[in-house]
């Protein structure tokens, strides 16, 4: 008796209802497959029909989204931009001083996480587009802005500060380089030599 209750309990469950996404949600769910594994290989490596398989459509769907591979491929770079400027977002209840210690270090570290995909993201490697270079135009907009605001730089400075991310971010892929027990010092050094050296470029531009 009782088996008869339980199969015919399973019987009259209802089937799981699987919702449409929209074509923005679709395209905001492909996205953040991309994302998720282009922290993990380069993006050239990318199958995109692991991708469609993962969503659950076809390949020939996904180009119903992106039009080209390139595109789809853009979309994942520009979506890690915007990824890396929050995940670098200091405390804007901090002082102005902590404000910039703290999204410097966070950007060191960052680039420490991802160091080959940051490469990636700098150089263009795997996407011949120059749309891959306005993403990281757009990260070094955003870390500028973070900077001026927090120190109250003038307007005539803010290339320089902009000049300066350029500055860190490669100490930092070259200090990530170095195994970790083999660094010449240790990230709070590094973070401290690197805003140091933007007060020393503020105070000669003056």
């Amino acid at each position: 008796m009782l088996n008869s209750v339980s199969h015919g309990s399973a019987k009259g469950a209802a089937a799981p209802v699987r919702r449409r996404l929209t074509a923005e949600d679709r395209r905001r769910q492909l996205v953040g497959i991309g994302l998720a594994k282009i922290v993990e290989k380069p993006i050239q490596d990318l199958s995109l029909d692991d991708i469609a398989a993962e969503a659950g459509i076809s390949r020939g769907l996904l180009f119903h989204y992106f039009p080209t591979k390139t595109d789809f491929y853009l979309a994942c770079i520009a979506a890690a931009g915007r990824r890396m400027l929050r995940t670098t977002a200091p405390d804007e209840d901090l002082p102005g001083e902590e404000q910039v210690e703290m999204v410097t270090r966070l950007m060191v570290e960052q680039i420490e996480r991802r160091r080959d995909f940051y490469l990636a993201l700098v150089h263009g490697h795997g996407v011949a587009d120059p749309r891959v270079s306005e993403v990281m135009d757009s990260v070094r907009d955003g870390s500028t802005e973070r900077v001026v605001q927090a120190l109250d730089v003038p307007e005539r400075q803010r290339d320089v500060v902009r000049a300066w991310w350029a500055y860190t971010e490669d100490r930092a892929l070259t200090w990530s380089a170095v195994p970790t027990g083999e660094r010449p010092v240790p990230v709070s050094e590094l973070v401290a030599e690197c805003v140091a050296a933007l007060h020393a470029l503020l105070a000669i531009t003056a």
